[in-house]
């Protein structure tokens, strides 16, 4: 399987359904994912994360495969330019 191709084609809204399935083990019709599906979806999650990943989230993969772990102050400064950029 050719990841990065796929993961240049992967779309929010797929990525979204890998991830759901994968905290569930089945699809969203209920079928139960095989150990190879769940597998090439975590494969999948973490491309996506690490090449259009969400920041926002407090574990995520970093484009060099290295795993970053945010600090409650990270959080912190993140709410706040939230905030003052929304005017809350």
């Amino acid at each position: 399987m050719n990841f990065s191709k796929i993961n240049t084609e992967l779309t929010a809204e797929v990525y979204e359904l890998l991830l759901e399935a994968v905290e569930t083990g089945k699809w969203s019709n209920g079928i139960k994912l095989t150990e190879a599906q769940v597998s090439s979806s975590m494969q999948l999650i973490m491309l996506y994360q690490a090449k259009k990943g969400k920041q926002n989230e407090h574990l995520s993969i970093q484009e060099n495969g290295e795993i970053k772990h945010k600090s409650r102050a990270e959080f912190k400064a993140e709410f706040e330019d939230i905030i003052q950029t929304k005017k809350i």
